[in-house]
């Protein structure tokens, strides 16, 4: 039977959140304001405001944009960083059950008869004044290895890919939450007018798959997920004119929805609407800026050489390295690389060879090439996976072939950029490189730090969803800088 009661059709017209939204603008606001400030919430930012809800943040940034090379699937850190030169003369031995401590292992290798050490095949030579011992199969990364910070001992509680890249990329293992460049563009807003504050390039598929959710923006408003550009046709969907229509027309059609979305807004206060009117204008702003962004045919030839042959092939390390450089020019406050293929379970030596072959002169030109232009000193590059590798073989093995299984409890990873010291290496594992013996850093203390190089402060930044006071490094958890990788 139909109720015709006004009670009932106005709240037809008004969400929960909008009902109690409106009822707090009166005593309940005071309170509610009260008890942010002495939390350190950020609150949401009014519709429209272009800045964050931190403002400058919380105290001087060291870093104004961040540009993290993602190498998804995880790469064995005893083939590229860690250097484990006594695991040759134990090879085939099985690793001490002393060592492994019955610690998890994935339904892969569980079931094996043996866990026979596999030793790296690869020489370790020696760089820089640091002397850092790096694998042969990246002469460009070892050539700086004196601007870089080695972390050897980041940790995480995921042994399975998906639940671990969420891991890193919001905090949580379970999806459904913001991701760091989420967390950085609500946070401190936009440093330009016609890009996204956070970008995602995607390489050529190969390996395990990702999805849009791991730069998405959780409960954070829309406008702040990852704009995820392409390799081929439009960089980003639907940035062309449909076929017959005008950009002038395309101009006069959005104004008049704009006109009726501010309508809606006045009326109901729905965040949504106003997040809709925002990407409704990025993206016609996007329409000139993108295409300009996107070609490279303005670099000098040395440039395109500094990254190798690939630079040209849309959609490779190479060319997504340049693009990441282009983008922090502008303003682009996050860019994020993911390069997959790094799920070495097997064929390792191959395998590796093809991957760092592709990222290796990239990933130093990068550096190089905001040295040259005056942006490293604030820009952060972070370099690394998911988790780690097993120093025991999965499957048969040879001195010239083994695979090697997933490893949460230690990895490597490596910074440059603003705020770095550079030719310093932090944390120790064990002689198996299977344990942490000295200074562990959890994935979460990688996205505290990196909060505190942008000017916030991890416990400060939270935002209340469901109740709680939802923070990046988690709501009861732990987590701290790394200061000692800081200049």
């Amino acid at each position: 039977m139909r109720n015709d009661h006004p009670f009932d059709r106005w709240v037809s017209l008004e969400t929960r959140r909008q009902f109690f939204g409106k009822t707090a603008k009166g005593l309940g606001s005071a309170a509610l304001t009260s008890l942010l400030s002495r939390t350190g919430s950020a609150a949401l930012p009014t519709p429209g405001q272009r800045g964050g809800a931190l403002g400058a943040g919380h105290f001087p940034a060291r870093v104004k944009r961040v540009i993290w090379l993602f190498m998804a699937g995880a790469p064995s850190q005893l083939d590229t960083f860690d250097y484990k030169p006594t695991m040759v003369d134990r090879f085939d031995t099985d690793l001490p059950e002393s060592i492994r401590r019955g610690q998890r292992l994935t339904t892969m290798t569980a079931s094996q008869a043996r866990f026979p050490i596999a030793p790296t095949m690869f020489q370790f030579p020696q760089h820089g004044e640091s002397g850092k011992r790096i694998s042969e199969l990246l002469p460009k990364t070892g050539s700086m290895a004196d601007d870089l910070a080695f972390v050897h001992t980041v940790w995480t509680e995921a042994i399975n890919h998906d639940p671990a890249i969420t891991y890193i990329q919001t905090g949580n293992q379970i999806p459904g939450k913001p991701t760091l460049g989420a967390w950085l563009s609500y946070g401190l807003g936009s440093m330009n007018e016609n890009l996204p504050e956070f970008v995602v390039l995607n390489c050529a598929p190969r390996g395990q798959a990702l999805y849009s959710r791991l730069w998405g923006s959780g409960f954070l408003p829309s406008r702040h997920a990852g704009v995820a550009f392409r390799a081929q046709g439009d960089p980003v969907l639907y940035l062309s004119n449909p076929r017959g229509v005008s950009s002038d027309a395309r101009r006069l059609m959005l104004d008049r929805l704009q006109t009726m979305n501010r309508r809606i807004y006045a009326e109901l206060q729905n965040p949504q609407t106003q997040a809709r009117i925002e990407q409704y204008e990025m993206a016609f702003r996007m329409q000139a800026s993108v295409p300009d962004l996107v070609e490279v045919g303005d670099e000098p030839q040395h440039v395109l050489d500094l990254y190798g042959k690939d630079v040209k092939k849309p959609g490779t390390f190479a060319a997504n390295c340049l693009l990441a450089r282009r983008m922090a020019e502008r303003g682009v406050r996050f860019v994020q690389i993911f390069h997959r293929g790094w799920d070495h379970h097997g064929d390792l030596p191959n395998n590796i060879r093809r991957q760092t072959g592709e990222v290796d002169q990239p990933s130093w030109a990068l550096v190089q090439d905001l040295k040259r232009r005056g942006l490293l000193d604030d820009t952060l590059i972070i370099w690394g996976g998911e988790f780690g590798r097993t120093i025991y073989s999965q499957g048969v093995l040879k001195r010239n072939n083994y695979g090697r299984d997933h490893h949460p409890k230690c990895y490597s990873m490596w910074f440059a950029g603003g705020g770095i010291k550079g030719g310093v290496t932090h944390g120790q594992t064990d002689e198996f490189g299977y344990n942490i013996v000295q200074d562990p850093v959890h994935v979460r203390d990688l996205n505290a730090t990196t909060l505190h190089l942008m000017g916030i402060d991890h416990r400060r930044f939270t935002v209340q969803h469901r109740g709680l006071d939802e923070r990046l490094t988690g709501v009861q958890e732990e987590a701290r800088v790394v200061r000692e990788i800081l200049s």
